[in-house]
């Protein structure tokens, strides 16, 4: 049977994602995307050399590996060669032998990056905190049925005729909103010539995955976003606009449900959000120093936006519940190190709302901004953990922390992040993600 894996953030994004999928795409054959678009940010050290990652896969890294944006996904297609030219200036090559667009994704046009910008001002201080690249609004064109696919953008007067349909309703809010309008003719000639280069690119990727499958071909799917972020099950309305969750693999892809062999969950050693939200275990007030500390020490700015990153402590409580909703059968625990320096160590292993013990994750943005956490104090270990590749190497009160972290959660450990390089990882040989990299 095929082994199919979906890597899922289980908290607010920025996990580490881009690292591990870096590090378990040299054991597929295929890598493929489900959701998002370039408002994701993967950051992959491979020895002197960076890559900053927003569309497409980590996997790309790798020769010989194929790499697959599904149907789920929304692109922009400036943005996809944009990539795919600071990629190929650094030696990586993206080739349509090497890169398959599925023509089922829909394409983000200039006008969803106006709309962003206006959605968000009318919002005031509801505001989400988009990364203004045009994402909400090219998925509201979709759940609308008037979006443009990649496939319809090849047909010139397809094109053309919807952009014509769209910017009508587009430019009402945007000159609402003081905003300047576009021209058809103008937004038609940016993107006609894209969608052209575009063309070699696009295929049947729902078609092309399942027949890989089927082959035996193993097949590793990575989300962009994490649980937390998800529009039905995270923290509404301050989520993406797409399902990042284990689920929203098989539709973003067009992967037959039954063909998921197994679900990998990542963790930090502690939280972060980027953007507006509740976030109920920040570093606020008296923390905010050793929030600023973590945060420096994590390198904790978005890798799309820049942004400095809300810090706080390891939530248990919201990862059991990302642990329930995807099914996580091991997690991956990433930055280990950047505790280090830390003398005691906090977990928030509970939630209470007006004095109430909460049993479920909370479904409403206003009562997570009231929660009181429930905290245990675990003592740190103030003993560097960069590079160490053996669980038995690592001091004892970091081996206690990371089993007290799983216990917490319920889900084994099954590898254990110390730093950035491939090589800076402790792989758990008996734990479920072992026996996939085994096989």
């Amino acid at each position: 049977m095929s082994q199919v894996i979906v890597v899922i953030g289980a908290q607010w994004g920025d996990e580490g994602k881009g690292k591990i999928v870096d590090l378990l795409a040299e054991r597929f054959d295929v890598v493929a995307r489900y959701q998002g678009g370039h408002n994701a940010g993967h950051s992959v050290q491979v020895g002197d050399r960076s890559f900053v990652l927003h569309l497409l896969p980590s996997g790309i890294i790798h020769q010989g590996k194929t790499c697959v944006l599904g149907n789920g996904m929304v692109i922009e297609p400036k943005a996809f060669f944009e990539e795919a030219d600071r990629l190929a200036a650094q030696g990586i090559v993206v080739t349509p032998e090497r890169v398959l667009v599925s023509s089922r994704a829909h394409l983000i046009l200039p006008y969803h990056r106006a709309l962003d910008h206006t959605s968000e001002e009318r919002l005031g201080n509801e505001k989400v905190g988009t990364t203004l690249r045009g994402i909400g609004p090219a998925y509201e064109d979709k759940a609308g049925r008037r979006g443009i696919r990649v496939a319809d953008a090849l047909v010139p007067e397809v094109l053309r005729a919807r952009i014509e349909r769209n910017l009508e309703d587009a430019n009402r809010v945007i000159e609402a909103y003081r905003g300047q309008p576009l021209k058809a003719d103008e937004v038609f000639d940016q993107v006609a010539p894209l969608a052209e280069r575009l063309a070699p690119f696009i295929a049947d990727t729902m078609h092309y995955l399942n027949r890989a499958a089927t082959d035996g071909r193993s097949i590793l799917i990575e989300g962009a976003q994490a649980t937390l972020l998800d529009v039905d099950h995270g923290t509404y309305p301050f989520v993406t606009s797409s399902s990042t969750i284990a689920g929203g693999a098989s539709i973003g892809t067009g992967l037959a449900p039954h063909r998921i062999t197994g679900v990998l969950g990542i963790v930090r050693t502690y939280t972060t959000r980027v953007g507006e939200g509740p976030f109920p275990t920040e570093m606020l007030e008296g923390e905010a120093e050793l929030g600023q500390l973590i945060r420096e020490r994590g390198r904790e700015y978005g890798a799309s936006t820049g942004r400095p990153r809300r810090c706080g402590w390891f939530d248990a409580f919201a990862t059991r519940y990302a642990a329930e909703l995807n099914g996580f059968n091991s997690v991956a625990l990433t930055k280990l190190d950047v505790l280090d320096a830390l003398d005691e160590i906090k977990v928030c292993t509970g939630y209470k709302l007006d004095g109430r013990t909460l049993d479920t994750f909370p479904a409403v943005a206003a009562e997570l901004r009231r929660i009181e956490p429930i905290y245990e104090t675990l003592p740190g270990w103030q003993t560097s953990t960069v590079g160490t590749t053996d669980i038995n190497d690592l001091p004892p009160s970091a081996r206690a922390y990371v089993a007290f972290l799983s216990r917490a959660i319920g889900v084994e450990i099954g590898l254990i992040s110390t730093g950035p390089e491939r090589d800076q990882t402790i792989i758990i040989r008996d734990s479920a993600l072992g026996s996939w990299l085994n096989n």
